[in-house]
């Protein structure tokens, strides 16, 4: 078949009738449904803070080899900058992370093609499959950044970047195939996950919990779960480091609230549930998406709201939403929905959540354990809860979670069992590293081990505390660095309790230390950072910018190693 070439009048720009041509050329091609043999190299590079593009990578990777075409997978981190301009096709697949940020291993190639030092890409075809959260403002804002980057040097757009909410599988299918049909490839079928066995994300396991009690005193203004869910008959593996996704259930209140709001009958059928069921199992009731609030501005017709979002200064938008949920635009800006299934289709599906697991499975067979920070806050003349959180403190005798593990190889004990380890883990941050000193402990390994933790107050707030307290005595917890802010009138937070050790800290550092932090990316990772480079510089008698370079080599070597949130 010859190529299609689109009418000159045809409503596009040349580039768009350029790519539409390619495209439809491609799709029509006599060889679609067999597989070429063009052998065409492409670099498919990725940027993962917990490892979900990694295996997005590796999953194209497969479809790409099946459909004849030669594909290599590199860490963002390992692209060689000096080679950039060899590169002819570059897929760049990428998360995400706190305020629009690029995942750590992306973060020097996203500096460097932001850079002057950046060469003009005028070869260099690329598509860019973005990660995100459309809950948050900053969805997808690495992905982005990337596209547009690349294209003001020069590069030429495969297909249009594909932005991927939380929920991707058919995104992702049609990403996939659209770009293999551009390559002048035939697209292997892309449900490749005939592979996977077991339990997964789209196969959870449905769990028992076996203990869940307050890691916090009385007195605490915090309400930290400790949470032991039995894997036993489920043949489900994990290492410390990983973290356990959890599909939760939304509080029955706040859906019998929603629904009386919108007028509704519980008892609604909706595809054989009650609208009640539905809502409590499958749909996202709380947090308000910008997608969300734009089509809701669409079809409530509310000047005020319509307003809102569409100024360009975003921050009336995003302190209208501060504290408000669901059930607030349902009150204040109503809409007569016809039917329960208008309003379902507005609403995305409920999401699983990731929490690092805070278990070692050498210590505990047949167990994985979570530390869950309960989320409750009142706003606007409402108590207000989090999805899952509260799954876990205020509804767990009823609870059977469905669960997966999420690996995350970039967040591992160091491989070298000799190697110092320092973790910074305030808060539920600790959960990791709970698993990390287990993990020492069951293996002997006689690494010494260096705890920096912090929280409001000692007597009420000391997470594992007897824990913690055992393995300094049996020689498995060699430093154990406190920061109780509130228990002195000077606020000390972790990244304080650095700067006053720093002498001791840079020798254990700089005799092959590995270095992580666990916890809250927008504030407190961001300020442990910087306390880690005064610290280089300080005592490694660096200049500030041999301090930068030298905590770049550490996350080269992976011995600086995050997992922020």
């Amino acid at each position: 078949m010859k190529n299609i070439i689109l009418p000159e009048d045809a409503p596009f720009s040349p580039e768009q009738r350029e790519w539409l041509n390619g495209y439809l050329s491609a799709l029509l091609s006599p060889y679609a449904g067999e597989a070429p043999t063009n052998g065409l190299p492409i670099s498919i590079a990725w940027g993962s803070q917990t490892g979900t593009s990694e295996t997005l990578a590796k999953k194209f990777a497969k479809l790409a080899k099946k459909s004849g075409l030669t594909p290599s997978i590199i860490n963002l981190a390992d692209l060689d900058q000096s080679k950039l301009l060899e590169l002819e096709h570059l897929i760049i697949i990428t998360s995400t992370y706190g305020e629009g940020e690029p995942p750590d291993n992306a973060q020097q190639f996203y500096e460097f093609v932001h850079s002057d030092k950046a060469p003009k890409l005028e070869n260099l075809k690329y598509s860019v499959l973005s990660l995100g959260d459309s809950s948050y403002p900053d969805f997808c804002k690495c992905g982005i950044d990337f596209d547009l980057r690349l294209s003001q040097l020069g590069a030429q757009p495969l297909i249009p970047r594909v932005d991927m909410d939380v929920d991707f599988d058919d995104d992702y299918a049609q990403w996939s195939n659209d770009l293999l049909a551009i390559l002048g490839s035939a697209s292997a079928t892309s449900d490749d996950d005939e592979e996977e066995t077991g339990y997964t994300k789209k196969n959870p396991f449905t769990a028992n919990i076996l203990k869940s009690y307050n890691l916090n005193g009385e007195d605490s203004q915090r309400e930290t779960t400790h949470v032991e869910i039995s894997l036993k008959d489920s043949d489900i593996t994990y290492e410390a480091g990983d973290a356990l996704g959890v599909y939760p259930i939304n509080d029955s209140e706040l859906v019998s609230d929603i629904i009386a709001a919108l007028g509704f009958s519980p008892d609604t059928d909706i595809s054989g549930k009650t609208l009640s069921q539905t809502l409590t199992e499958d749909y996202e009731i709380r947090n308000i998406s910008p997608p969300l609030v734009k089509a809701w501005a669409e079809s409530s017709a509310s000047e005020s709201l319509v307003a809102l979002v569409s100024s360009d200064d975003r921050a009336p938008l995003n302190d209208y939403l501060w504290g408000r949920e669901i059930i607030d635009l349902i009150k204040e800006h109503p809409i007569d929905f016809t039917n329960a299934n208008d309003f379902l289709k507005m609403l995305k599906p409920l999401a699983a959540r990731l929490y690092s697991i805070a278990s070692s499975p050498k210590a505990h067979a047949d167990e994985v354990h979570l530390t869950v920070g309960a989320v409750t806050y009142d706003s606007l003349g409402r108590k207000r809860k989090g999805v899952c959180s509260t799954y876990f403190s205020e509804r767990y005798e009823l609870a059977k979670p469905r669960v997966f593990v999420h690996a995350n190889k970039a967040f591992r004990p160091p491989s070298d069992a000799s190697a110092p380890m320092i973790m910074v883990g305030p808060g539920t941050g600790i959960a990791p590293f709970r698993a990390f000193l287990e993990e020492r402990e069951a293996t002997q390994a006689d690494g010494k081990n260096w705890l920096f933790f912090g929280n409001p107050h000692a007597s009420i707030d000391f997470l594992y505390q007897d824990q913690l307290s055992q393995l300094q005595k049996d020689g498995y917890l060699h430093q154990l660095c406190t920061a109780f802010s509130r228990d002195q009138e000077t606020k000390v937070y972790v990244q304080d309790r650095m700067i006053e050790h720093g002498e001791e800290l840079w020798k254990w550092i700089n005799n092959n230390g590995h270095f992580y932090v666990c916890g809250d990316a927008s504030r407190m990772a961001k300020d442990v950072d910087e306390a880690l480079l005064h610290v280089i510089e300080t005592h490694g008698e660096m200049t500030p910018e041999a301090a930068a370079e030298y905590v770049k080599q550490m996350k080269a070597d992976k011995r600086y190693c995050r997992d922020v949130y």
